[in-house]
Parts: structure tokens; C-alpha cells; sequence
């Protein structure tokens, strides 16, 4: 039906009832040209309350694995209110004839905690990303409360959810003395602070145990923990202790938590790290797989690239570093310590299946950003004439007793990466942040993850179907972290939306040149409002904290 304005519509019952003298009123009755009038008024506010947006002619891909179909997409008021043939019209409307519309990507493992200083997150945006959650690895801030305050101050681009850090929370309690289980009352106060963060609406716990000074927590000490983020509904998410040979052992130990603390729990960054470690994924699969069918409820995420992101400290070991710079500076000024971590570093190296360090490339060194780009033993040649492996291992300690760096490290096979992706339960998810254009030479994945899936393993490599990858980018986490009315394009949920052209999906940023947006997504909306409109940025800031229901 063609829409009218309130005044014509007024109008036009104004000539309908006018029509002839209507009969005096009996006590009691209403005069029916004032019931009409009403009725008229009523059904006007409610069609055009249904009429925000309509994007129309889309392939709508719904997130929940479902074959897409051609449909119009009704929103009103951030929500979905009609998916279907829509003959109304809205006050705002977009042809997306040729292109997909799906429910906006949920990236689950992200290290976002600046994102107050970096509202605009481009980056994420560019490649679909409409909500995130941050408080990853076991980093977090503190006061979840102040945190969703500032991103309500700041005015962010997305929506945010943060999990509370167990090294955030050790850190703050047990006051640099990390190599040590918690006294009772250390305990105590560390479950205080997980409830309050709880409370004030963080979605889970979060643990790095290959980072101080969680790598020296016990396993019921997580548990201890953990049962605190369970009773208010959360989620247990861990950056293992290892994903090397090892990896076994670090799922037995997340397969305990979540058994004892009777909570969900998610492997972070699911990945085979080293050449010794490689063609296990099999195994590892089967062992996730058995653990469900136990009765525990464990999820994973994963993301598309054959090269990890962390400090150059991981490559120290982890007693050496205990107590921060100032101590590290001081056991390496001994001549038997630091003996002893060379050969602790090297033996490493021999366990991974590895010769020396030309897998590390630095990402970002704030002392000397000349080094950015360059592999270890590059900088080994360059500050000491050879890259013999003594000079590698020097050149790591220098850098770390001068203020550190973050490092790219190229550890993964692709054969095993395949076989995470392509499982059902893997969610797709950065490992990324909100990245400053052109700063450091960072990993490509913060510009180009949920893009490179889309294109290189769906397009390309047919790896997996479309829907399939979206389901794994929407429903599959929003249901993990009890994301509610999030990730499926259906009545009544949020409208984030992505609409974009599968055939020109791409991800432009590589590992040498990582500073390029992602391609082929049209627009992007977050809470039924354009963040992108036929490409470009609107300006608008519609982001909200996002807490459990």
C-alpha cells in the first residue's frame, strides 16, 4: 500500500466521516467517526513505528546455518521487527539487490581494553565485526563497572562485552609475589573482586596461564575462581598453559575446571604450536569432542592465520621474568643464572622442533621502532655481525631488559589450521585489538580475520559453505557467551547487520604490509544504526556495554 503522512490520512477521514449529518448520541455511545479517527490514528503510529530501515532485495543469511533466501529486513528502533517480502515502506531504505545481509560478526577473543582511546575501531568495523569481547588472556580491566562507563562516555562505534582477567585480579591482590599459591585471605579477596565484576556484568572469567603471574596459579586456584563466575551464569575462558606437545595436558586441566567449577568453558585460539607439534589436530579434536560428550560444556574459537601475536617475553622463561624488569635485569647480571637461561631457551627451541628464531619477527618495539618488521635473527646480524643462535638469544634478552616488544611468531601448520575450521563447533575470533593506522607492523589479523574466512576458506578454497561461516561468526558465539537476541537476523533481536558482497570479500592487510582494511562489506549496522553507509563511515557512535541476560 502507498504510505500517506498523518495529515493526509487525517484528512481523508476527515471526508469520509464528513459525508451526511451524523445522528445525535444516545448517553453512553461514542460518536463513530471519533472511534474511526482513533483507529486510524492507532494503526498510523504503528506502521510507521515497524519502518525505521528496510533493506530490501538481500540474500539474508541468517547465522544459524540455514540456506540463505531473498528477503527484505525490517528495523525499528535497533531491532528486527520483519524478515520476509515487506510491501510497506520505510522511512529508510536500502536496495541491497546482489549482496548478503547477515547478522553482524561476534568476535569473542579480542584485547581491547583501549578501546576508549580508540572508539572509532575502525578495523573491526571494516571486516563486520559489530560486537567484541574483550578482558581476554587473562587481561582485563579491574572495574568492570568504571570500564562500561568510559565506553558509554566515549561514545564507541560497538558493542562491548569484557570478561574479568585472573591475572588482573592476582596481580591486584597478591602485590608482585607471583610464584606462590594465594594465602586463604588472598583467595578471598581474589573471589571478591570476580564477584563484583561479575555483578557488574562481566560474562566470565578469563585466564593466561602462559603469562605472569598466572602461569604460576594452580588448578584449584582457577577452580576456586571459576565457581564464583559460574554462580552468576558466566563463562571460563583460557589461554592454555600449553599449545605445544604438550596441549593434552593443558585440555585435562581446562576439562577439570569446567567439571569442577560447573561452568562452560572455552579454549582460546585453538592452534598446534611448533613443528613438533604439528598434524595433532585430529587428536585434539577427538579429545574436545569426548569431553562433550562426557557432559561438559566446552567451546573453542580459532583465528585464520598460521602465525601467533604476543610479547618477545614468552620467549624467556618465566621464572627469569618473575618480579618484572627490575629482577629479570638482576638475574641475568649473574653469570650461572643467564647461562641458565640460554640453555633453558635453547632446549626450548629443540623441544619445539625448531633450530633458532627466525619464526619471531618483531611487531612493535616502542625503544627502537626500527626493528619493527624484522626477524630475530635479522636483528642478530645487525646488532652483532652474525645470527649465530647466541646473538639471537642475546638480542631477545636486550630488548626485553629495554622496555620489551610484541612479536609475530610464524608457528602453525596450515593443514592443522583446516582441520579447526572446518570442525562445527569452532567460532571464528581475531586474537586482535583496535589498531592505530600505520602504527608498528602488527599481525593482519585485527584488519583482516573475519574477511580472510570468507574469501580464502569459503570463496576460494571452499573449505566451508557461507552459512557455515557465518553461523560460526553469529549464532555459534552469541549462544556460548549467552550473548542474548544477538547473532541471528530474526524478530526481535538486535539489528547489528552486515550486508557485503561475497564474491569481493578479501583481506588486503598481509604480515609485511598489515595496515589495509578489509574489503567488500557495503555496510554495517550496530543497533539498527549505519557505522557504514556504501562504504564509507557515517560517524555514528551507537555502541553499548553488552551484559548477560
Amino acid at each position: 500500500m502507498q504510505s500517506l503522512t498523518l495529515s493526509q490520512r487525517l484528512a481523508a477521514t476527515a471526508i469520509r466521516t464528513s459525508e451526511g449529518t451524523p445522528a445525535p448520541l444516545q448517553a453512553g455511545q461514542a460518536r463513530p467517526q471519533l472511534a474511526l479517527l482513533c483507529f486510524l490514528l492507532f494503526a498510523w503510529v504503528v506502521e510507521a513505528a515497524g519502518f525505521d530501515l528496510i533493506i530490501r532485495n538481500a540474500r539474508v543469511i541468517d547465522g544459524t546455518g540455514a540456506p540463505g533466501v531473498q528477503a527484505d529486513v525490517a528495523i525499528e528502533h535497533g531491532r528486527i521487527v520483519s524478515v520476509g517480502r515487506i510491501k510497506d515502506a520505510g522511512r529508510q531504505e536500502l536496495d541491497a539487490a546482489g549482496l548478503t545481509v547477515a547478522p553482524g560478526f561476534i568476535d569473542v577473543h579480542t584485547h581491547s581494553e583501549d578501546l576508549p582511546a580508540l572508539p572509532q575501531a575502525e578495523n573491526f568495523l571494516r571486516m563486520g565485526v559489530t560486537t567484541i569481547v574483550t578482558g581476554n588472556c587473562g587481561g582485563s580491566k579491574l572495574n568492570v563497572a568504571e570500564f562500561f562507563r568510559t565506553l558509554e562516555a566515549t561514545n564507541v562505534t560497538l558493542n562491548v562485552a569484557t570478561l574479568i582477567g585472573h591475572n588482573t585480579v592476582r596481580n591486584q591482590v597478591m602485590g608482585g609475589s607471583f610464584k606462590r599459591p594465594p594465602t586463604t585471605g588472598e583467595l578471598a579477596q581474589m573471589k571478591t573482586l570476580v564477584a563484583a565484576a561479575m555483578k557488574d556484568g562481566a560474562i566470565g572469567l578469563s585466564t593466561g596461564l602462559i603469562y605472569l603471574p598466572g602461569t604460576f596459579a594452580k588448578t584449584d586456584e582457577i577452580v576456586e575462581l571459576a565457581r564464583v563466575a559460574s554462580a552468576h551464569g558466566g563463562i571460563y575462558v583460557s589461554h592454555m598453559r600449553h599449545e605445544t606437545t604438550r596441549i593434552f595436558e593443558a585440555l585435562d586441566e581446562l576439562f577439570t575446571i569446567a567439571r569442577e567449577a560447573n561452568i562452560p568453558a572455552q579454549v582460546s585460539h585453538l592452534k598446534l604450536s611448533g613443528p613438533s607439534a604439528w598434524n595433532k589436530a585430529d587428536r585434539v579434536l577427538a579429545a574436545l569432542n569426548r569431553a562433550r560428550a562426557g557432559g561438559l560444556v566446552i567451546h573453542h574459537d580459532q583465528y585464520a592465520y598460521t602465525a601467533s601475536s604476543t610479547g618477545l617475553a614468552q620467549t624467556i622463561p618465566s621464572d627469569t621474568r618473575e618480579g618484572g624488569t627490575k629482577k629479570l635485569v638482576e638475574r641475568l647480571a649473574d653469570p650461572a643464572t643467564k647461562a641458565r637461561v640460554v640453555a633453558e631457551m635453547k632446549e626450548t627451541l629443540r623441544k619445539g622442533g625448531r633450530k633458532d628464531y627466525d619464526y619471531v619477527v618483531i611487531a612493535s618495539c616502542k625503544k627502537d621502532p626500527s626493528l619493527n618488521g624484522k626477524t630475530i635473527p635479522a636483528i642478530a646480524t645487525l646488532k652483532h655481525g652474525d645470527d649465530s643462535l647466541d646473538n639471537q638469544i642475546e638480542v631477545i634478552l636486550d630488548i626485553e631488559t629495554n622496555g620489551g616488544a610484541s612479536a609475530v611468531y610464524h608457528g602453525m601448520s596450515e593443514p592443522d589450521l583446516r582441520k579447526f575450521l572446518a570442525h562445527p563447533d569452532t567460532m571464528v575470533a581475531s586474537d586482535g585489538g583496535p589498531r592505530r593506522f600505520g602504527e608498528g607492523v602488527p599481525h593482519p589479523r585485527s584488519y583482516g580475520n573475519n574477511a580472510r574466512v570468507l574469501g580464502r576458506y569459503v570463496r576460494d578454497l571452499k573449505l566451508l559453505t557461507l552459512e557455515e561461516a557465518v553461523r560460526k561468526m553469529t549464532s555459534l558465539p552469541a549462544r556460548a557467551f549467552r550473548l542474548k537476541d544477538r547473532g541471528e537476523i530474526k524478530r526481535g533481536f538486535v539489528a547489528d547487520l552486515v550486508v557485503f558482497d561475497p564474491s569481493q570479500v578479501s583481506d588486503p592487510a598481509t604480515f609485511e604490509k598489515p595496515h589495509a582494511y578489509a574489503v567488500g562489506f557495503t555496510h554495517v549496522f550496530v543497533n539498527g544504526v549505519a557505522v557504514i553507509r556504501d562504504g564509507e563511515l557515517t560517524g555514528a557512535h551507537p555502541g553499548k556495554p553488552v551484559k548477560l541476560d
